[in-house]
């Protein structure tokens, strides 16, 4: 599998995201939480990052850990099956090293992975 986060892969349309919110699946691990719809049509898992402005009012920082989350999951993406929507959402307080960050998405898409082989 190509370690790349084409633009197929990224999830955007207010359809998708509000049927994520809608009917999807929760879980978490660390600093990340998220939520998940498993798709029946075999094309390639979709995310979408968000960090909260709440937080974060620098959009400097927002950015920083918008890109360390998705490089984390561009280098963990093998871990999960096709036809996954996602949508990460960062909790914590504080800006997180990337190799915590990484660590918890390896949590988590392992947590997803188990779920959609059931």
């Amino acid at each position: 599998m190509d370690a790349t986060l084409p633009k197929s892969e990224r999830l955007c349309g207010l359809k998708a995201v509000g049927e994520l919110f809608q009917t999807g699946k929760s879980a978490s691990a660390g600093c990340l939480r998220c939520k998940y719809l498993l798709r029946e049509d075999e094309g390639p898992s979709r995310i979408v990052v968000s960090v909260p402005k709440r937080s974060f009012k620098r959009a400097v920082k927002r950015n920083l850990l918008k890109r360390r989350i998705r490089e984390s999951f561009r280098r963990q993406k093998a871990l999960l099956g096709p036809g996954v929507d996602i949508l990460f959402i960062y909790t914590s307080a504080e800006v997180l090293p990337y190799e915590v960050i990484y660590a918890h998405m390896t949590e988590l898409l392992s947590q997803i992975g188990h779920g959609s082989q059931a």
